[in-house]
């Protein structure tokens, strides 16, 4: 069944029972594209189904979660066919997770939170529905040209030379993040700045509970003047809702080597100290370190603004209020 809608799919501002204007224009090029999908889940159709396999088998883009590539044709969305570029991804209900039906519902909700509470660059998203009223998550791809060429676009698994074959099936977990930003140091001419973007991404990763941000979710993009910065942001999810992880997805944390803090050896988690040493270490300057950790430790209204008019259940609601509540205080030696 259609849920009701009383806040925009995409950027959930209030007062919509569709996508709002503001979301046509930055998700759908101005587009008046519904948020009900021209298909039946897989599940619901065996015609639709075998659509829906034939796509993912063109698709190639890694990760764990089922993907569908679709294209926005005039004002309508429909799954790319033979030959044809798609432009967008669309993330269906996974399979074997706690409260599997409220992924999409949560991916869109911390993407949203990540850009319109902390200013972090992120991929183009929101909520849509197929006709029985089952959500997904769609996202706008950041690596095709208007011209449906490929801008050059490398994650950090690819540029820190790992793969299966010579690390193993975790191969995309066995790293710290001090050694991305090494990463960083080497590959992008303005990594200052895109330090920076880089250190309030993981801060966020921690305060949100995405325990997801591995090697392969941070990538390197190409630009017009032919040099890489950081791509947009994706894949950020609160998944300690659905599994129960560890505060960071890499083996090794936050440090290369075997640095702990006071505050880590007395409490056994990351808090403020930690992160302050972290941004030491890849070059963050003493007088914006603080500055850029403020805002994560502050209280921000709109978070819980945005969860209470996000597509999770009530229950999840408060959850994942709360989860947030104990990182932010952790951040800040609260507890």
């Amino acid at each position: 069944m259609m849920p009701e809608i009383k806040y925009c799919p995409g950027t959930l501002a209030e007062g919509f029972d569709t996508y709002s204007q503001a979301c046509l224009r930055r998700l759908f090029n101005g587009k008046r594209v519904s948020h009900i999908l021209p298909y039946n889940t897989p599940e619901e159709s065996d015609e639709d189904a075998g659509k829906f396999l034939d796509n993912r088998k063109r698709l190639s883009i890694s990760g764990v979660q089922e993907k569908v590539s679709l294209i926005l044709e005039k004002n309508k969305l429909h799954l790319t066919e033979e030959g044809e570029q798609g432009t967008y991804i669309l993330k269906p209900i996974p399979r074997d997770l706690k409260k599997v039906r409220l992924v999409p519902a949560n991916e869109q909700l911390t993407m949203q939170i990540a850009r319109q509470v902390y200013g972090i660059n992120t991929a183009e998203n929101g909520l849509i529905f197929f006709r029985d009223g089952s959500p997904a998550y769609i996202t706008k791809r950041f690596d095709i040209r208007d011209n449906n060429s490929k801008w050059g676009k490398e994650d950090f698994a690819s540029l820190a030379g790992k793969t299966s074959e010579n690390s193993g099936a975790n191969y995309k977990y066995g790293y710290s993040y001090e050694e991305m930003a090494h990463l960083i140091q080497k590959y992008v001419p303005a990594s200052i700045i895109e330090m920076e973007k880089f250190f309030k991404l993981v801060v966020f990763n921690y305060l949100f509970s995405n325990g997801d941000a591995h090697l392969k979710n941070f990538a390197l993009l190409q630009t017009s003047s032919g040099d890489h910065i950081l791509s947009p942001a994706y894949d950020l999810i609160n998944t300690r809702i659905h599994i129960d992880d560890r505060d960071f997805a890499l083996d090794e944390g936050l440090f290369m080597d075997d640095y702990m803090s006071d505050h880590m050896k007395v409490n056994g988690w990351a808090g403020l100290q930690d992160f302050q040493e972290f941004a030491r270490r890849i070059g963050i300057g003493e007088r914006r370190i603080d500055l850029l950790l403020k805002p994560f430790i502050e209280k921000q209204a709109l978070v819980e603004e945005l969860i209470h008019r996000s597509f999770l259940d009530e229950p999840t609601k408060k959850a994942y209020l709360l989860l947030y509540q104990t990182k932010r205080n952790r951040l800040a030696n609260k507890t």
